[in-house]
């Protein structure tokens, strides 16, 4: 496997549009086409917490160009946040679940038990051009003893089977300490395209922000944030659509300074799920940088890294499939931090 092509471009460079910083990328592609491009908008500074809204910008020729960025979830006060699209086939809606918490009840207090943080979903029916007013779903997707909680930073995925499965992580309220309270990720997936959502698998303590695809044994593999410190990736599989998780593992070749990544099927030559697939990080074990494109073709038991997209300051990232068989990736990067812009790179594959 080989680029062929590779073009990048800025979609969003931090200070302009009202928004001191532009983070968490997330990416969707409706089923007419149009690319949606997502991210958390933060008005005041680059702090997780404050007043952050959920921000978008559509392309509906492949990516060539961009609408301006519209507004899909704010709240005076609120951290609205984690953006986590998916697609539904048959009805071409797309969901997004995302997080809410108090713009002053930053994570420690979160995990202290001492502010709440939520779940929340809205949907489109016309490829993003407007949402639904954001309905809590908390009571069906948290369980009370977990304290923080957040969908993706990715996207969702659809099975073959019809079943939504979205990646997300949560620390269980132990010791309410965050340094020493466990973290975990698991996924919520839903069985009637949308309308209700459940708790589904949850991955062994130690892993946190996860991406997930499906093989073509229509077993899950998920990808998980290392949360112990020791350099490098996790991974689990379910053999039953994400209602389990097999015993993690630690993923030798995928160094990583601590941080997020994304993965992207491939589709098979029946338009079915494959063991062909893309994953993206950023790959140091010293520092948020070095945002490399790897891909298997073996369902995730085996990476070969195929180039840096960026070899500076680099962080969060998401990946898509065009319609017309280009991958993008939406990423965070900067010359001297990795959050001065969320650029989009586009390249086609040989």
């Amino acid at each position: 496997m080989q680029i062929d092509r590779l073009v990048q471009e800025e979609l969003f460079v931090a200070g302009e549009g009202g928004y001191h910083t532009y983070r968490i990328p997330a990416l969707a592609v409706a089923m007419e086409g149009t690319i949606l491009a997502f991210c958390e908008g933060r008005r005041d500074s680059s702090s997780d917490s404050g007043q952050i809204d959920l921000l978008l910008r559509r392309s509906d020729d492949d990516g060539h160009t961009w609408s301006a960025p519209q507004v899909v979830a704010t709240e005076a006060g609120m951290t609205c946040g984690n953006p986590c699209p998916v697609v539904e086939r048959a009805s071409a809606t797309i969901w997004l679940p995302f997080c809410k918490n108090l713009a002053a009840g930053h994570e420690g207090h979160i995990t202290e038990g001492k502010a709440p943080r939520t779940v929340w979903l809205t949907h489109s029916e016309d490829a993003g051009v407007s949402w639904s007013e954001p309905r809590e779903i908390t009571a069906t997707t948290k369980d009370p003893s977990w304290t923080w909680y957040a969908t993706g930073p990715t996207h969702g995925i659809q099975l073959a089977s019809g079943r939504l499965v979205v990646p997300c992580d949560h620390m269980v309220g132990v010791h309410f300490d965050r340094q020493k309270d466990p973290y975990h990720s698991h996924v919520i997936i839903s069985d009637d395209a949308g309308a209700t959502w459940r708790i589904g698998g949850i991955v062994d303590e130690g892993t946190n922000e996860c991406a997930v695809i499906e093989t073509a044994d229509m077993s899950l593999y998920i990808n998980c944030r290392n949360y112990r410190g020791e350099k490098r990736r996790a991974s689990a599989r379910s053999i039953d659509g994400g209602s389990s998780f097999q015993p993690r593992i630690w993923e030798d070749g995928l160094p990583e300074p601590i941080c997020q990544g994304s993965l992207v099927s491939l589709p098979g030559g029946d338009g079915g799920p494959s063991d062909l697939a893309l994953f993206t990080n950023p790959a140091s074990a010293d520092s948020r940088s070095n945002l490399t494109l790897r891909y298997t073709e073996d369902g995730g038991r085996s990476w070969t890294a195929l180039r840096s997209l960026y070899e500076g300051p680099s962080a969060y990232s998401d990946l898509a499939v065009a319609a017309d068989g280009e991958i993008l990736c939406l990423y965070e990067r900067g010359a001297d931090s990795c959050y001065e812009t969320l650029t989009l790179a586009r390249l086609s594959l040989a």
